[in-house]
């Protein structure tokens, strides 16, 4: 009896070291999925001034991530189902560092294509971790959805922050700003190695035998819902991302600061990105907190559009946790509207790939607009635009209902 005791508690260690490493493992790779973007935005001024891009093309910079997003994302699930969750997030954390290292070698060529490998590897995260946090931990989904979240953001808000301190005080310049990126992709690497001896697919023996009643999401209205609720939340995030810094270095802020204002912003989310996956997980019916944060959207993005400098904390502070609450909630859509990991994988791509899209479209038009009009009152007109429509849709998406739609 004693040795089967002493088996039981080994055993019962041997689980718990699994899932420390595999919640470590999560958490380095959520920690990639948005520091090799946002570290773009306060510095796309010297990016564009030292290879001579139009503000056209280096809005196409900030977008090339988001098509790729769209392209990749409903192919990541597939892949997923034949090689097993943990060899294909492997896989795309050892192209996310090629990318990053791609990106920073210094002309506009590289930067293209090691933008491009960083949306494709960044894509393969984004689909798959809801999907696995659905699977690995489906009492504690919500907790374990801000833990992500909450990581996710730590990192975006240090890339954003550091950025402009380094290129304006190292000699590394904006090639080392991109590239001390790599670093931590690399560690997520490592970190991942241990998970590869599990081959998870995405579909269970349970969910094959009943593969018949899987979800049409292309004919569900809650899915599309879902879909433009992840697009417009997106499309607000990288706008912001790739312009807002830009725009109040145009009113008179510095560089340095314009960073640190947008990581108040990001730091702005850090709450929210854990609080709302829990709350959210705990209510039937979401859609109070999607009138909330479209309020706060209004309000921030409609204090930039008025003007000057000396509110600017407060806004950055609303449309921070604005965004935190966005995405959380966002990410919690592809669970709560779904019965299965799977479906929440398929959903996961679907909105990923329409939404960012729709996202896509955002930071080019930003640059178009200012470019045309050489003021930005019209390109901040969209993020009034979106706040509306991220409403509208989120009303739906908030519904207790699942995909209902069969084959």
């Amino acid at each position: 009896m004693k040795l089967e005791g002493n088996q039981a508690y080994t055993k019962k260690l041997s689980f718990e070291k699994k899932t420390l490493l595999l919640i470590i493992g999560i958490i380095f790779i959520a920690s990639t999925l948005r520091s090799p973007l946002t570290s773009v935005g306060p510095i796309i001024g010297p990016i564009r001034d030292g290879l001579g891009m139009s503000n056209v093309l280096a809005g196409l910079v900030t977008t090339i991530p988001l098509l790729a997003f769209a392209f990749i994302s409903p192919i990541a699930p597939k892949l997923s189902k034949r090689f097993g969750m943990e060899l294909t997030l492997f896989i795309s954390l050892c192209l996310l560092t090629v990318g990053i290292l791609i990106r920073s070698a210094g002309s506009i060529l590289f930067l293209v294509a090691g933008t491009f490998l960083i949306g494709v590897a960044i894509a393969f995260g984004n689909v798959l971790l809801p999907a696995l946090l659905k699977l690995s931990f489906p009492l504690h989904i919500g907790l374990m959805t801000g833990i992500y979240s909450v990581a996710m953001n730590i990192s975006a808000t240090t890339a954003s922050g550091i950025s402009a301190p380094i290129v304006l005080n190292t000699q590394f310049g904006w090639q080392g700003a991109l590239g001390i990126w790599a670093a931590l992709s690399a560690l997520a690497l490592l970190l991942w190695i241990p998970q590869l001896k599990n081959r998870v697919s995405l579909q269970t023996q349970t969910e094959k035998a009943s593969i018949e009643k899987s979800p049409i999401l292309w004919r569900s209205p809650i899915a599309w819902a879902v879909t433009f609720f992840m697009g417009l939340q997106s499309l607000l995030f990288y706008c912001t991302a790739a312009w807002l810094p830009e725009i109040l270095i145009s009113e008179g802020m510095t560089a340095e600061k314009a960073g640190w204002m947008f990581s108040l912003l990001q730091l702005s989310q850090l709450p929210m990105t854990f609080i709302i996956p829990i709350l959210a997980g705990r209510l039937k019916d979401q859609r109070m907190i999607v009138v909330a944060v479209a309020a706060l959207y209004l309000i921030g993005y409609g204090g930039v559009l008025a003007g000057g400098l000396s509110l600017t904390p407060l806004w950055m502070i609303a449309i921070g946790i604005a965004g935190g609450a966005s995405f959380g909630l966002a990410m919690m859509f592809f669970t709560l509207r779904t019965e299965t990991h799977t479906e929440a994988a398929e959903l996961s791509g679907m909105a990923q790939s329409s939404g960012y899209l729709l996202a896509a479209i955002g930071p080019v038009l930003f640059g178009f607009l200012h470019d045309a009009t050489g003021s930005w009152k019209s390109p901040l007109l969209i993020f009034m635009i979106a706040s509306l429509l991220f409403l509208i849709f989120g009303l739906k998406a908030g519904r207790d209902e699942k995909v209902t739609v069969l084959k």
